[in-house]
C-alpha cells in the first residue's frame, strides 16, 4: 500500500523522481490487484463497490478506488503492526495484554518487548489509547477472519479498508497543491544532499545491501523477492529461489593461475584459474597488509582466499637470495606465526590436513591446537600455521608465556565463520580480537586480521569490529555467488513440539520430499543428529517408500557397478548399511569403520546410492556434494549443555553448503524441517534477515577477569578503553536500545563513555565480591588475586569461583571435593533424563565414594560420571557417553584449578587431596590401585599383583629378585622381572633435611631430595614433576611449599624453606611431604623431630633512637674539612651518634646502620683523622669484593693529592710488610687471605698495623671471615683497632664480640630507624619462575615507575642479562598501553636530533631502539664505551628506566626515585654440569637493591616483588636486620687452609694449636649462641670447637 502512495508523489514531484518512481509503483499496483483477485473470494469482492466497478471498467482511474478514510490514526497503527513478521501471532498477543485487567504501568514493558524497542513511539500510542485500540483490535481480528488461518486474506482485507480512506477529490486536491510548490521552486535550492554511500567491494543483486540498512520497519532485512509460502495440512513450507546473479563490472576477469607468481601458483595445483571471489579480492589479500573481511556463501572458496592471505605473509618473510635459489630455501620460518581460528574441532583437522598439503612444497608445518592438546616448545618453534578453535586460542593468550608466546610473533590471525558473532561462543570471538587489537596497539606491531563469514546483514558493523576499512578491505558478495544456484526450502512441521504426531509429520514430511526428489532423478542427503538416527531415518523412509509403492524409485539395481558395489559390501560386518543398500539407501557415521564410511562415499559420489541418511559431521569433514540436502529436525544434543538445543545456523550454512554439484548442475535445493515455531527463526537467520548483536555482556565478567589477570587492564579506564575494541561497543552505539541504553543517553553521550564505565564497573564489583580482584573504587585500580589468576589460567567461571567459595574448607575428604565440583557452573548444562536414571543408579553401586544427592540431582550425575570415568566403568547410553566425556574433559581441569587454589590458601590436607584426585582423572585409578598399573604389564601380571602382592609397596617389591616376583604373583621370572623392571623405574625419593635457625624466631629447614629411581627416557620423557612442602603438627596448614623437577642430569635437588617460630617456641614436630605430579602412589612423608633444637636468644644490643643535632663538619680539622668540603656539609644521625667513639676514642668498634646511610663516609672519615693526626700511619680498608676494593680506592687516591698520604692497593706479596710512612692500603678480603696463609709460620706476628677497617661486614662470607680471624690472631700481641662497618643486622652482638668491640662502642641501629624518607612495599606472585612470571610483573612494575614524580628516574633489577631486553620491551608495551604514545618513558624534552647525535656513539645498534623510549641497562656485557654512555643518559634524565641485572647491583654507581626488583629468584648452573635449578637471591644482595632507593635529595621507593612463600621472609629481614652465621663449616675454605698448612708444616698442626686459632673466628662465637645451626647438640664452646678441629684433621688425614 505504501508503493500506491509513493506513486501519487512521484505523481507530483519533479520529473526525474517520477521517473525513477514510475515503473516500481506500476508494478506494486499490479501485484497489488493480483493479490486481491487471488485471495480475497469473489461473493466477497462484490460486497466492495469499487472493485465492482474495476470489473465493469478496467479503464477506471487509480483514484476511484479510494473513498473516505474513517478511524484514520488507529487504523494506520494497526496497519502497521500488521506490516511486522508474524503479524497474526503479534495481534493476538498484543490484544491478549491489552484486554488484561493489569494497570498501564505493568503492561508496558510486554507491549514494548512484543513491538519492538525501535517503535516505542507507537508502544506509548498504544498505552495512552489502550481502550480504543483493544475495541479496533478485537473487531479487526473479528471481521478480518483472523482466527480462520487466512492470512492473506486479512492482509488484503486491510488494504481494502486503507483505500476506502481516499477520496478522488482529496487526492486531486493534493496533487495541484504539489504542482503549484514544484513550480515555485527554484531550480537550485542551494541546499545539496548527501547522496548514499557507495561501498567499493560489495556485490549483490539487492539494491539496498549497498546501504546495508535496516528495513523501513527497523527490525529485519526484507526476505528475497520471489519468495512464496505454502500451506499445507501436515507442514507450513516457504520457499525462496536462487538469487539472481550479479552481472561483471567492467574492470573483472577471472585470473589464471599462471598469471600468478611462482610462489601462489605453486599453492594453487590443479586449478586453471580463480575463480570470481577470488579474482577479486586477490589484489587486496595477496599484495597488502590490509584487514579483510569477506562475506560470501559457504562453498564459495573463501579458504583460498585465507591461503591468498598466508601467502602474502610467507612472501614477507623470504629474503633475496638463497643457497639454491629455491623458494623453500628464501623463507625464514623462524621470524612469523599464523593463526587460522577454525569454529569447531573437526573442521580444524579438515584445514590442518588442506593446508598442510599445499603448502609441504615450501616446508610450512602446519599443526592442530584444539581441545586439551598441548604444543611444546619445541613443536612451536617448528611451526608456521597453528589451526585453533575460538576457545583455546582464548586460554593460549591467556597465557604469558609457552603456548602464549604465540602471539609476541603473529603476523596473521584469520577467524573463520566470523557470524558466530551471533551465537553465545561469540563473546569469545569478541575477546580474541579485542585482545589482538590492543597488542597491535600496544606494540606497535603487525597482526593482520582477516574474517571469513558466510552473507552477513550488518556487515559494516563486523568490519569496524575488525578494523577492517570499509573501502579496501570489506568484501560482501551475496548468496548469487554460490558455486551453484540454491534454492531454499524451509518446512514448518505442524504438532506439538516433542510429541508423537510432530516426530510422525516429520517423518512423513521428510519422505514426502525424499521421493518427489528421487523421482526426478537427484541424489538426497538427509542430515540427521545422531548416530543412531541415521539407521532409524533410513530404515523408516524404506519402510514408507514400501507403503507408498514407490520403492522402485530408490532402486539402483541398473547402475553398471552395482554388482561390484554389492560384493564390496558384503565384506563388511554392518548388516544394517548390507540390507539398506539393496534398496539404494545408505548411512554414515562418526561411530562407523572407516572402511565403511570410505564405501558409503564412494558409492554415492557414484551415484549407487539414491539417498544417503548421515549426520553433519560429514558436511564438515568430507566434501560429499548432493543434489538436495534435507536437514531432518533441528533439535540437536549439545553435551556442553546437557540438553537438547537448536541446531546452529552455522549448521545449516555449512549443510546448505553441500547442496548442488558444481559443473554437473545448474542449481540445487536445501530443506530444512522443523517445528512449525522455530520456523520463522530459521528463516530470518538463514537469509540473513536479523542483524548479529553482540553476546559479550554474558561472558564479560570472566573475560574481564582474564585481562586484568594478564596485565592489559589495571583499572576503570584501562577496561572502558578495552571494552572501546569489542563488537559489543560498535552495535551499542548502532542499535542502543537492545542493549539497555535510553534515547537521550545515546544521544548526550555519542561514544558511550557513561555506559561502559557502568559496565566495567558492575562487572569488577562482581569479581571484587568473588576475591577475584581487589578493586580500590576510590582510585579505579585493579588487582588481581590469586584467585583470579588460577580462575583466567583455568578458564574457570566467576560463577563457579562464586560456589568454590562458599564450599571449600581446609580439610575435606574425596567425596566432599567430588561434591563441591559437581557444582560447578561448567556442570550446569548436564540434566538428569528419565531414560538414564536406571544405569545411572547402576554406576552408583559401584563407585567407591557417596554421591551427594543420588540420581535425583545433575550434581549427583556428574558426580557418578566422574567416578565411573576414573573406575573404567562402560556405560552404554550414548548421551551419557557424551556427558561422561565432558564431565572428565572439565574436571580435570577445575580440579587442577582448586588445587592451585587450595595451595595458595596454604591448606595441607585438601591439597593432598586433588593432587590425588587430579592424578585418579588423568590416569584412571583411584589411590588405592595398585601403583604398577600405571606400567604397560600385562593383564595376568596385574592381576597376579592384585591378587597376590597387593599389600605389598613398591620399595618392597624393589627390594626383591625377579626370580621371587614371579613366584610371589604365580608365574614365572620373565613375569617377575617385568615387575621388577616397572618397580625400580616408579618414582620415589630420599629426604634428608638440615635444621638452621636464622634468629630467634626464624628457622630454615634445607632439604636435600635424592632421586632414588632408575631413569627411562620413555617412561619418564625429559622431567618428572613432584610438590614438596612442610605442613604443621595437625597437617592443616602448609608452612612452605615448592614444585620441584627430577631430571635424568640431576640425582639431588636441593631446596630452603624458613618458616617462622611463634615466641621463639617450636612445636614438637614437622612434616615434610614429598608427592609426585603424575604418578599414583608416588608420595612419602618424613617426620621432623624439633624437640631437641636450640633456638638463639633475641637480640638486645639494638641502639634507640633519640633526637640529637647534626655535627657540622666545622668541628673536623682544617685538613679532614679540605677533604670532605665538596661531599658533606654534615654527619647525619647515625653519624653524629657514632662519631666521638670511632674518632676520638682507641677502643674496637662496631657500627651497623640500614643501607645507604652514610657508614661508608663515616670509615673514610675515621681513616682519614687517623691518618693525618698520626705520625706514621698503617692502616688496612678491608672489603669483601673487588669492585667496592676499586671504588674505594678511587675515592682515596683523589683526596690524598692535598695530604701527605701514601694510597696503595694490596697486593699479596707485600702486603704484610710494615711501609715507612703514612700508608692506607685498600685491599680484599681474598688478597688478604692469601698474603696471611703464605706466610711461613703462622704464629709469626704482623707488627706496626695501626687500625683495621672491616667494610660491608655484613657480607661476611668464609674468606672474609678467615682472614680477618688470621690477622686478629697475627696482631694480638700488638695495639691494633679493629672497627667495623655493616648493614643493619638482627643479632650484631656475637660479630662486636669477635672482634673485641666494648658495648658502649656497638652501634646498632635497625632498618626501620633510617632517617632517609624510603617507603617499601612488597607484591607477591604465586607463579613459579618463568617467563610468565615476569610478564605478570610488567604491568606493576610500570606502574610503580610512573607513581614517580615526572623527571626522576627508576632502576629495575632483572635476574639477568638475557633478561633485560625482554622485559624492558614488556615495561615500554604497558607504557604505550596507557600514555597511548610512541614515546615510551622518553621525557617530553628529549629531542629526536639531539638523542641520534649522542647515540652515535653506541657500539652495539640495538640499543638504540630502547634509548629512544627511555629505557637502558647497565651490566658487564656491554661495552664499556655504551655503559658509561647509558649512565650519562641516565644522568641528563633522557634514560628513565635503567635496567640492571642482578650481578651489577654492586657496580651500578647510582640512585634512583624507585627502585623495582623483578623477581627475587635466579636460575643456578653447577659448574661443569648441565643441572639447572632455581635459588632465591641472596638477602645481602637485596639491602644493596634497596641501597639504590635512599637518596639525600628526596624521598625514594622501594618495590619488592617475589613468591608469595618468601615475602614474609625478605619482608622481615630487610625491617629487622640481616641474619649473619658463620660460613667456615659450609664450603672448602677452612679445609683447604689447614691442608695448605699441613703441607707447608710437613705434618698435622697440634690440635690445641688449632683449636686456638680457631677461637680467634667469628664462628667460635656463633656455636653458643646458636649451636644448632652447625649441628651441635649443646652450646659448649670447648666441647664444638674440639669437634670441629677433629673433622679438620679426618678431612687432611682420611686415613
Amino acid at each position: 500500500m505504501s508503493g500506491i502512495t509513493d506513486h501519487f508523489d512521484a505523481l507530483v514531484n519533479s520529473s526525474q523522481d517520477a521517473h525513477t518512481g514510475d515503473g516500481r509503483s506500476l508494478e506494486e499496483w499490479g501485484a497489488f490487484i493480483n493479490t486481491i483477485e487471488h485471495t480475497i473470494p469473489m461473493d466477497r469482492l462484490e460486497e466492495h463497490s469499487q472493485f465492482a466497478e474495476v470489473e465493469r471498467n478496467q479503464s477506471s482511474t487509480v483514484l476511484q478506488l479510494y473513498q473516505d478514510r474513517t478511524n484514520t490514526e488507529n487504523f494506520s497503527l494497526i496497519h502497521n503492526l500488521y506490516q511486522k513478521p508474524n503479524s497474526r501471532l503479534l495481534l493476538e498477543n498484543l490484544l491478549s495484554i491489552l484486554s488484561s485487567l493489569h494497570p498501564n504501568e505493568e503492561i508496558s514493558g510486554e507491549v514494548a518487548e512484543l513491538v519492538g524497542f525501535q517503535d516505542i513511539e507507537i508502544v506509548m500510542e498504544i498505552i495512552n489509547n489502550r481502550s480504543t485500540i483493544t475495541q479496533e483490535l478485537s473487531d479487526h481480528l473479528l471481521n478480518a477472519g483472523m482466527r480462520d488461518n487466512s492470512p492473506k486474506v486479512i492482509e488484503a482485507s486491510v488494504e481494502l479498508s486503507s483505500l476506502q480512506n481516499l477520496s478522488s477529490g482529496k487526492a486531486r486536491k493534493r496533487m495541484e497543491e504539489r504542482f503549484r510548490e514544484n513550480a515555485s521552486r527554484p531550480q537550485y535550492s542551494g541546499t545539496a544532499i548527501e547522496a548514499p554511500e557507495t561501498l567499493p567491494h560489495v556485490y549483490t543483486s539487492a539494491g539496498m545491501a549497498q546501504g546495508n540498512v535496516l528495513s523501513q520497519f527497523g527490525s529485519k532485512y526484507m526476505l528475497p523477492l520471489g519468495t512464496s509460502r505454502e500451506m499445507h495440512e501436515e507442514y507450513e513450507e516457504v520457499i525462496i529461489p536462487p538469487a539472481k546473479p550479479v552481472p561483471p563490472r567492467i574492470t573483472e576477469r577471472l585470473l589464471p593461475v599462471s598469471d600468478l607468481d611462482s610462489l601462489a601458483k605453486g599453492c594453487f595445483p590443479g586449478y586453471s584459474s580463480l575463480n570470481r571471489i577470488q579474482s577479486i579480492v586477490y589484489p587486496t589479500a595477496y599484495n597488502t597488509n590490509e584487514n579483510m573481511l569477506i562475506c560470501a556463501p559457504t562453498g564459495a572458496g573463501k579458504t583460498d582466499v585465507a591461503m591468498l592471505t598466508i601467502l602474502h605473509v610467507i612472501n614477507q618473510h623470504r629474503s633475496s637470495t638463497s643457497e639454491d635459489g629455491s623458494i623453500r630455501a628464501s623463507i625464514n620460518r623462524d621470524a612469523f606465526k599464523i593463526i587460522y581460528v577454525a569454529p569447531m574441532k573437526a573442521l580444524a583437522s579438515e584445514i590442518v590436513r588442506k593446508l598442510g598439503k599445499r603448502l609441504q612444497w615450501l616446508g610450512i608445518q602446519v599443526r592442530e591446537l584444539t581441545g586439551d592438546m598441548q604444543l611444546t616448545k619445541a613443536e612451536i618453534a617448528q611451526t608456521q600455521i597453528i589451526v585453533t578453535t575460538p576457545e583455546k586460542w582464548d586460554v593460549v593468550t591467556r597465557k604469558p608465556t609457552g603456548e602464549g608466546e604465540l602471539a609476541s610473533s603473529l603476523k596473521l590471525l584469520i577467524i573463520d565463520e566470523v557470524h558466530l558473532l551471533n551465537e553465545e561462543r561469540g563473546a569469545v570471538i569478541e575477546t580474541i580480537v579485542a585482545r589482538t587489537l590492543r597488542q597491535v596497539e600496544s606494540s606497535q606491531s603487525m597482526i593482520r586480521i582477516v574474517g571469513l563469514s558466510a552473507t552477513l546483514p550488518n556487515y559494516i558493523d563486523v568490519a569496524e569490529f575488525l578494523s577492517v576499512s570499509r573501502y579496501k578491505g570489506l568484501f560482501y558478495f551475496d548468496s548469487s555467488f554460490r558455486p551453484v544456484p540454491l534454492e531454499q526450502h524451509f518446512l514448518g512441521i505442524k504438532g506439538k513440539t516433542g510429541s508423537a504426531q510432530s516426530r510422525k509429520n516429520l517423518d512423513h514430511v521428510t519422505f514426502e520430499k525424499v521421493s518427489q526428489l528421487v523421482a526426478e532423478g537427484h541424489q538426497v542427503m538427509v542430515f540427521v543428529h545422531a548416530r543412531k538416527e541415521t539407521v532409524k531415518t533410513a530404515m523408516t523412509l524404506r519402510e514408507l517408500s514400501v507403503i507408498e509403492g514407490n520403492i522402485d524409485d530408490f532402486s539402483c539395481e541398473d547402475h553398471p557397478q552395482y554388482n561390484i558395489f554389492r560384493r564390496n559390501i558384503g565384506e563388511s560386518r554392518n548388516k544394517e548399511m548390507k540390507l539398506l543398500f539393496d534398496s539404494g539407501f545408505g548411512i554414515h557415521h562418526a561411530g562407523m569403520l572407516r572402511s565403511d564410511r570410505n564405501m558409503m562415499e564412494r558409492m554415492f559420489e557414484a551415484r549407487a546410492i539414491k539417498v544417503l541418511c548421515c549426520t553433519a559431521t560429514l558436511a564438515w569433514g568430507v566434501n560429499l556434494p548432493a543434489h538436495a540436502v534435507i536437514i531432518k529436525g533441528t533439535q540437536v544434543y549439545d553435551s556442553s549443555k546437557g540438553a537438547f538445543v537448536d541446531l546452529s545456523v552455522l549448521d545449516v550454512l555449512q549443510v546448505f553448503g553441500r547442496a548442488g554439484r558444481p559443473g554437473l548442475e545448474t542449481r540445487g535445493e536445501g530443506y530444512i524441517c522443523t517445528t512449525e515455531d522455530k520456523l520463522t527463526h530459521y528463516l530470518d537467520a538463514v537469509t540473513s534477515q536479523i542483524p548479529i548483536e553482540s553476546q559479550f555482556q554474558t561472558g564479560m565478567i570472566d573475560s574481564l577477569n582474564a585481562e586484568v589477570s594478564l596485565g592489559t587492564v589495571a583499572n576503570i579506564r584501562d577496561a572502558v578503553q578495552w571494552l572501546g575494541y569489542t563488537y559489543l561497543f560498535v552495535r551499542m552505539r548502532k542499535n542502543p536500545f537492545i542493549y539497555g541504553i535510553a534515547r537521550d543517553v545515546a544521544g548526550d553521550d555519542p561514544l558511550l563513555g557513561g555506559k561502559r564505565n557502568d559496565l566495567v564497573t558492575t562487572a569488577a564489583q562482581k569479581l571484587a565480591d568473588a576475591r577475584m580482584i581487589a578493586f580500590d573504587r576510590a582510585s579505579g585500580s585493579f588487582t588481581i588475586t590469586d584467585l583470579g589468576r588460577i580462575a583466567a589460567k583455568y578458564y574457570i567461571r566467576f560463577n563457579s569461583i562464586e560456589t568454590f567459595n562458599k564450599e571449600f574448607r581446609p580439610k575435606m575428604s574425596e567425596a566432599d571435593v567430588l561434591a563441591m565440583l559437581s557444582m560447578s557452573a561448567e556442570f550446569d548444562q548436564l540434566q538428569i533424563r528419565e531414560s538414564e536414571v536406571e544405569e545411572l543408579e547402576q554406576l552408583m553401586e559401584r563407585n567407591p565414594c557417596d554421591v551427594k544427592g543420588g540420581t535425583d540431582t545433575s550434581k549427583g550425575k556428574v558426580n557418578i560420571l566422574l567416578q565411573s570415568f576414573i573406575s573404567r566403568l562402560a556405560v552404554q547410553d550414548f548421551a551419557l557417553v557424551s556427558d561422561m566425556a565432558y564431565a572428565a574433559q572439565n574436571g580435570g581441569r577445575i580440579i587442577r584449578a582448586l588445587l592451585e587454589i587450595a595451595i595458595s590458601r596454604e591448606w595441607a590436607n585438601v591439597t593432598a587431596v586433588l593432587i590425588g584426585l587430579s592424578k585418579a582423572v588423568e590416569k584412571r585409578l583411584w589411590p588405592f590401585d595398585h601403583p604398577l598399573k600405571q606400567f604397560d604389564l600385562k593383564s595376568d601380571v596385574l592381576y597376579g599383583l592384585q591378587q597376590w602382592a597387593d599389600e605389598w609397596s613398591v620399595a618392597q617389591l624393589a627390594a626383591q629378585d625377579a626370580a621371587s616376583l614371579g613366584e610371589l604373583v604365580h608365574l614365572n621370572e620373565i613375569h617377575g622381572r617385568a615387575i621388577l623392571q616397572a618397580a625400580k623405574q616408579f618414582p620415589t625419593a630420599e629426604i634428608s633435611y638440615d635444621l638452621l635457625p636464622l634468629g630467634a624466631d626464624v628457622l630454615k629447614i634445607t632439604l636435600r631430595v635424592k632421586r632414588s629411581f632408575t631413569w627411562s627416557s620413555k617412561i619418564h620423557g625429559n622431567a618428572e614433576p613432584f610438590w614438596l612442602w612442610i605442613e604443621d603438627q595437625e597437617g592443616i596448614n602448609i608452612l612452605q611449599l615448592s614444585h620441584l623437577v627430577f631430571r635424568e642430569s640431576a640425582d639431588v635437588i636441593k631446596a630452603d624453606f624458613i618458616i617462622s617460630v611463634p615466641n621463639g617456641q617450636p612445636p614438637p614436630f614437622l612434616t615434610i611431604r614429598w608427592v609426585s605430579d603424575r604418578w599414583m602412589g608416588a608420595e612419602d612423608e618424613v617426620y621432623v623431630s624439633l624437640e631437641s633444637l636450640i633456638m638463639p636468644a633475641p637480640s638486645q644490643c639494638h641502639t634507640g633512637m633519640i633526637d640529637v643535632p647534626f655535627l657540622s663538619t666545622t668541628a673536623f680539622d682544617r685538613a679532614l674539612q679540605a677533604i670532605f668540603l665538596d661531599r658533606i656539609q654534615s654527619l647525619n644521625t647515625f653519624q653524629t651518634r657514632a662519631y666521638w667513639s670511632l674518632v676520638h676514642t682507641s677502643t674496637h668498634s662496631l657500627l651497623s646502620a640500614p643501607a645507604g646511610n652514610g657508614k661508608t663516609t663515616m670509615a673514610q672519615i675515621v681513616v682519614w683523622t687517623h691518618a693525618l693526626s698520626a705520625r706514621n700511619a698503617w692502616i688496612f680498608v678491608v672489603v669483601p669484593r673487588k669492585s667496592s676494593a676499586l671504588a674505594l680506592f678511587s675515592e682515596f687516591k683523589q683526596a690524598s693529592h692535598s695530604t701527605a698520604v701514601s694510597v696503595q692497593f694490596g697486593e699479596e706479596h707485600n702486603l704484610l710488610l710494615k711501609p715507612r710512612g703514612k700508608i692506607i692500603c685498600i685491599t680484599t678480603t681474598a688478597t688478604l687471605l692469601r698474603a696471611l696463609s703464605d706466610r711461613k709460620v703462622i704464629s709469626a706476628p704482623v707488627t706496626g698495623l695501626d687500625l683495621v677497617v672491616c667494610d660491608n661486614m655484613e657480607q661476611l662470607d668464609s674468606t672474609y671471615e678467615l682472614a680477618i680471624s688470621l690477622l686478629r690472631h697475627a696482631v694480638q700481641s700488638s695495639p691494633t683497632r679493629f672497627i667495623g662497618f655493616s648493614n643493619s643486622l638482627n643479632d650484631p652482638a656475637d660479630l662486636a664480640d669477635w672482634i673485641d668491640v666494648d658495648p658502649i662502642a656497638l652501634f646498632s641501629f635497625r632498618p626501620r630507624d633510617r632517617d632517609l624518607a624510603l617507603s617499601f612495599s612488597t607484591q607477591t606472585f604465586t607463579i613459579t619462575y618463568s617467563a610468565s612470571l615476569f610478564k605478570a610483573m610488567a604491568k606493576p612494575a610500570h606502574m610503580a615507575i610512573q607513581s614517580i614524580l615526572p623527571g626522576e628516574s627508576a632502576l629495575a633489577f632483572v635476574p639477568s642479562r638475557g633478561q633485560c631486553p625482554i622485559i624492558a620491551r614488556d615495561l615500554i608495551t604497558q607504557c604505550t598501553l596507557e600514555t597511548e604514545a610512541s614515546r615510551g618513558y622518553l621525557p617530553d624534552g628529549a629531542e629526536d636530533v639531539y638523542l641520534e647525535g649522542r647515540c652515535q656513539r653506541l657500539q652495539d645498534t640495538t640499543l638504540l631502539d630502547f634509548i629512544l623510549k627511555g629505557v637502558g641497562f647497565f651490566h658487564q656485557g656491554l661495552h664499556k664505551t655504551d655503559r658509561n654512555l647509558m649512565l650519562e643518559l641516565y644522568a641528563e634524565g633522557i634514560i628513565r628506566v635503567l635496567i640492571v641485572p642482578k650481578e651489577a647491583c654492586w657496580t651500578v654507581p647510582v640512585r634512583a626515585a624507585a627502585v623495582v626488583v623483578m623477581g627475587t629468584q635466579f636460575v643456578f648452573v653447577e659448574s661443569g654440569t648441565s643441572n639447572r635449578q632455581v635459588c632465591d637471591y641472596d638477602l645481602v644482595e637485596l639491602v644493596q637493591m634497596q641501597s639504590r632507593a635512599v637518596r639525600h635529595s628526596g624521598s625514594g621507593h622501594f618495590y619488592l616483588f617475589c613468591q608469595s612463600e618468601s615475602s614474609h621472609t625478605f619482608s622481615r629481614f630487610l625491617n629487622e636486620g640481616l641474619p649473619l652465621e658463620s660460613c667456615l663449616l659450609e664450603d672448602k675454605t677452612l679445609e683447604a687452609w689447614y691442608t695448605a698448612q699441613v703441607k707447608r708444616r710437613g705434618g698435622p698442626m697440634q690440635k690445641q694449636e688449632l683449636v686456638d686459632m680457631l677461637s680467634f673466628t667469628f664462628l667460635a662465637r656463633r656455636i653458643v649462641s646458636n649451636p644448632s645451626y652447625y649441628g651441635f647438640m649443646s652450646g659448649l664452646r670447648d666441647q664444638n670447637m674440639s669437634r670441629v678441629a677433629d673433622s679438620l684433621a679426618v678431612s687432611a688425614f682420611p686415613e
